[in-house]
C-alpha cells in the first residue's frame, strides 16, 4: 500500500461514513440529532483534508458512490448507533493505515487526528447503541476484537 492508496482508502471510508450518518438522521432522537450533525460535519472536513493531501501528491480524488450498503439495518436509534460505530471503525482502520504509510509529519498528523476523532466518536455511538465496553484498546486495529 502506498501513501496515495491509504489516502484514497480514507476518502472512501469518509464517504461511506457521511452516507451512513445521512441515513441515521431519520432514525435518531432529538437528543442525539445535534451530535449527529456535528459528527457528519467533522467527517466532511476530514474528507476534504484527505482529498487535499491526495491532490498535493498528484493523485486523483475518487468520487463518492451513489450509495453504500449499511453494515446493519437501521430501524431505530440503537441500530443507528451500531451503524455509526461500524462507520467509525472503518474510518479508524483507514486512518491507522495512513499513519503506517505516512512519510511526512503532516500526513502522519492527518492520520493520527483522524484516528483519534473516529475513536472518540465511536465511544459516544457505542453508548447510544448500548454496546459495552464503550471504548476499545486498539482503535483502528483491522483484526476483530
Amino acid at each position: 500500500m502506498t501513501v496515495a492508496d491509504a489516502l484514497t482508502a480514507v476518502i472512501r471510508a469518509e464517504d461511506a461514513a457521511i452516507f451512513t450518518y445521512g441515513v441515521m438522521t431519520a432514525f435518531t432522537r432529538n437528543d442525539v440529532r445535534s451530535r449527529l450533525a456535528v459528527d457528519i460535519a467533522a467527517h466532511r472536513v476530514r474528507r476534504r483534508a484527505a482529498a487535499d493531501a491526495l491532490v498535493k501528491l498528484g493523485g486523483h480524488v475518487p468520487a463518492a458512490a451513489a450509495g453504500y450498503q449499511l453494515p446493519v439495518p437501521v430501524t431505530d436509534v440503537r441500530s443507528a448507533g451500531r451503524a455509526a460505530v461500524a462507520a467509525e471503525n472503518d474510518t479508524a482502520v483507514a486512518y491507522r493505515a495512513l499513519v503506517e504509510q505516512a512519510d511526512t509529519d503532516a500526513l502522519r498528523r492527518l492520520g493520527v487526528d483522524g484516528l483519534t476523532e473516529s475513536s472518540v466518536r465511536a465511544v459516544y455511538w457505542r453508548g447510544v447503541a448500548g454496546i459495552t465496553p464503550t471504548a476499545v484498546a486498539l482503535p483502528g486495529d483491522p483484526r476483530p476484537s
